[in-house]
C-alpha cells in the first residue's frame, strides 16, 4: 500500500482506512502558532517574495465545527469529551481550545487505525505539548506513554525577554505493551569519544563498561562467578546480548545460562580484568564495549541538524523536517513491509523515509499544493516508483467538482498539470491575472554555458464559460511582464474567437533549437488529463528551474541499525 490522499484527514481516515491496519503513525500538525506559512519558490534569478504562496494558515477559530467535534466525542470517548469540556471552560472558547478539539477528534481516529503493536509519534512545540499529552494520555492510556523526545530544531539565537526557544517536542506513545521496537544507534559526541574510548586492541577502539546492574537477583544472574558474588554489592550480572549472539548465533545464545555467557565473553576476550589491588584482592571484570556498536538512540536529539536554507534536501516547504529525523523514527518503530501513516504529510518527508527504508505508506494532506510537491519529490528520488493518488481529479467531472468546491485548490492542481509554480495563491491583493509561472532556459546552442532564462505565465480558469476578454487579459499580462509565452488553462472549451486571437499573437522562436512555438497556448483540462494536449516549448533544463528536485536515492532497504 503506497497511497497519497488529498482531503481532510479526518474524513479520509473515517472513509478509507480500516481498524488496526497501520503499524506506525508520525504526525507533524500545525502548532497553533497564529501565523501563515509560505512555500518559497525561488526563481532562477533568486527572487522569492513574489513567488511565495501560503501553504497553510496556522490560525484556528472557535466555531460551529469546534462545537460539533466536541459533541461527537461524547459518544465515542466520554472521558476525552469530559477533559476537553474542562479545558474549554478553563481556557475559554478561543484559538487554543479550537486547536485542541481539532486535534482530539483526529487522534481518536488515529488510535483506531493503529495496530495493537503500533506506535504514534506526535511532533509539536512547547506551546501546546502539555495539553496534547493530556489528550493522548486519555486516548492511549498513561502507561503507553514511552518518551518525550526533545529535538533541537534551530541554532542558538537571542530572545529579548525569555530563554530562547530552540527545540520541538515529539511525544511517543504505543497502543499496547507489545509494540515494535528496533535498536537504532546514533553516533557518539566527539568529546565523549575522546574521554571514554581510550582503549584499543586488534578488534578496534573500546571503552570499559559495567558487567553488573543494580538490584539483587536469584538464579544465575545473581550467582558467584570466578569467586565474585555481585550480590555482595547489591548488584546482578548484566550480559551484552548482541555480543553473545555475534559469537554463537541467536539460537545457541538462547540456550546458554548467564554464567556460561560470562565464560564465553571471557574466552573471546570481551572482558577486561582490572589489576589486583595492593591488599591482594582480585581484580574485577569489566565489559569491552567497542565503538562500532555506537549508542542507542536517546530522547534528546542533538545530532540531527535542522535544515538550513542551503541544505540539499530542502524543497522550500515551510515546516520541512530533516530526512534523518524521520528515518530514525521509522527504523526504530517499524519493520520492512509495515505501513507508515502521516496524516499531515506536508512535503512528504515521512513517506520519503518510509519508502527509503522499504516500508509501505499512506500520506494525507488537505492541499493540492502539498500533494503535487510530494508526487514530484517521490518521482525524483525514486525513479519508477509506483503509488496511487486519491482525491485528486482523474477526469473532467472530478475537475469541475474541485473547481466548484475550492477555487484556489483547483488553481494549485491545474498548475501541477503543466509543471508550473503556483503564484501567490490566497495572498491578498491583485495577482495581475497570474496563477502560475514556468521558468525555462534557452540559448544560442544547447552547449552554451550561460543559457537565457525565460518565463511563461499561466492563467487558470475554472468557470463553466470563458471569453475572448479573458484571453486578451492574458496576452496583455504576458506583454507587460516581458514573458516569452502564456498558457491559458481552461476547464471550459475555448470559443472560436479565442482560438483565432491566440493564433494571431504570433510565435516565440527558440534560440536553443530554432523552432517556433505559439506565444499564446490554450490548453483544456480535459486534454491535459487524457494526454492529448501539453505545453509546447524548448527547455534545456527539462523543467528543473521550476521546482527543486529531490536527490535520486541509490537504493532502498537501508540497514536498521547503523543509520546515523
Amino acid at each position: 500500500m503506497k497511497k497519497l490522499f488529498y482531503g481532510d484527514n479526518l474524513q479520509v481516515l473515517r472513509d478509507n482506512i480500516g481498524d488496526e491496519t497501520v503499524d506506525l503513525i508520525y504526525l507533524d500538525p500545525p502548532f497553533n502558532s497564529k501565523a501563515d506559512y509560505n512555500v518559497l519558490f525561488s526563481t532562477p534569478r533568486g527572487e522569492r517574495s513574489e513567488a511565495q504562496i501560503t501553504a497553510f494558515e496556522d490560525t484556528w477559530e472557535w466555531g460551529t465545527e469546534s462545537v460539533r467535534s466536541l459533541q461527537s466525542l461524547v459518544t465515542t470517548n466520554g472521558n476525552l469529551a469530559e477533559l476537553l469540556d474542562l479545558l474549554v471552560r478553563t481556557l475559554g472558547k478561543n484559538s487554543l481550545s479550537a486547536y485542541l478539539v481539532m486535534m482530539a477528534v483526529r487522534l481518536v481516529e488515529l488510535h483506531r487505525v493503529l495496530k495493537s503493536t503500533g506506535s504514534l509519534y506526535l511532533h509539536c512545540d512547547p506551546t501546546a505539548s502539555h495539553y496534547l499529552k493530556m489528550i493522548l494520555d486519555v486516548i492511549f492510556e498513561p502507561q503507553n506513554f514511552k518518551s518525550e523526545i526533545v529535538w533541537k530544531r534551530t541554532s542558538a539565537h537571542n530572545s529579548a525577554r525569555r530563554f530562547a526557544p530552540v527545540h520541538d517536542v515529539i511525544l511517543f506513545y504505543t497502543k499496547s505493551d507489545r509494540y515494535t521496537w528496533n535498536l537504532v544507534y546514533q553516533t557518539h559526541n566527539k568529546d565523549y569519544l575522546e574521554s571514554k574510548y581510550r582503549y584499543g586492541d586488534e578488534r578496534g577502539i573500546y571503552r570499559l563498561d559495567n558487567l553488573t546492574a543494580p538490584g539483587v537477583r536469584n538464579g544465575e544472574s545473581g550467582a558467584s562467578w570466578r569467586d565474585i558474588n555481585p550480590s555482595d554489592k547489591g548488584n546482578h550480572w548484566k550480559i551484552h546480548k548482541k555480543t553473545v549472539e555475534s559469537i554463537v548465533g541467536v539460537e545457541q545464545a538462547k540456550k546458554l545460562g548467564t554464567l556460561a555467557k560470562l565464560d564465553l565473553l571471557d574466552q573471546h576476550q570481551y572482558i577486561y580484568w582490572t589489576p589486583k589491588g595492593r591488599d591482594g584482592h582480585k581484580g574485577f571484570p569489566q565489559f569491552k564495549r567497542y565503538l562500532g556498536e555506537g549508542v542507542t538512540v536517546q530522547d534528546l536529539i542533538l545530532d540531527v541538524a535542522p535544515l538550513n536554507s542551503q541544505a540539499k534536501e530542502r524543497l522550500g516547504y515551510p515546516t520541512q523536517k530533516p530526512l534523518a529525523l524521520l528515518e530514525r523514527i521509522v527504523a526504530a518503530s517499524s519493520n520492512p513491509g509495515d505501513v507508515v501513516l502521516d496524516p499531515f504529510c506536508g512535503c512528504g518527508t515521512a513517506v520519503h523515509a518510509a519508502e527509503r527504508l522499504g516500508r509501505s505508506w499512506i500520506g494525507i494532506d488537505i492541499t493540492h499544493l502539498a500533494i503535487a510537491l510530494i508526487e514530484k519529490r517521490l518521482r525524483d528520488a525514486f525513479p519508477g516508483i509506483e503509488f496511487s493518488v486519491e482525491g485528486t481529479p482523474q477526469d473532467l467531472e472530478g475537475a469541475k467538482d474541485l473547481a466548484n468546491r475550492d477555487k484556489y485548490q483547483f488553481q494549485y492542481w491545474a498548475c501541477s498539470l503543466v509543471n508550473a509554480q503556483p503564484y501567490k495563491g490566497k495572498k491578498k491583493g491583485a495577482d495581475g491575472g497570474i496563477d502560475g509561472q514556468i521558468f525555462f532556459s534557452d540559448a544560442e546552442s544547447v552547449s552554451q554555458k550561460n543559457p537565457v532564462i525565460r518565463k511563461i505565465i499561466v492563467s487558470v480558469k475554472g468557470g463553466q464559460n470563458v471569453s475572448l476578454t479573458m484571453l486578451k487579459d492574458l496576452i496583455a499580462t504576458v506583454e507587460g511582464n516581458k514573458a516569452a509565452m502564456g498558457l491559458f488553462v481552461t476547464l471550459a472549451s475555448p470559443t472560436k474567437p479565442m482560438i483565432k486571437e491566440a493564433a494571431s499573437a504570433g510565435f516565440y522562436k527558440s534560440a536553443g533549437n530554432g523552432r517556433d512555438y505559439p506565444k499564446i497556448q490554450i490548453l483544456t483540462i480535459e486534454g491535459l488529463l487524457n494526454g492529448t494536449e501539453r505545453p509546447e516549448y524548448f527547455d534545456m533544463n527539462l523543467g528543473g528551474l521550476n521546482f527543486k528536485a529531490a536527490e535520486t536515492e541509490r537504493g532502498t532497504g537501508i540497514s536498521q541499525g547503523q543509520l546515523f
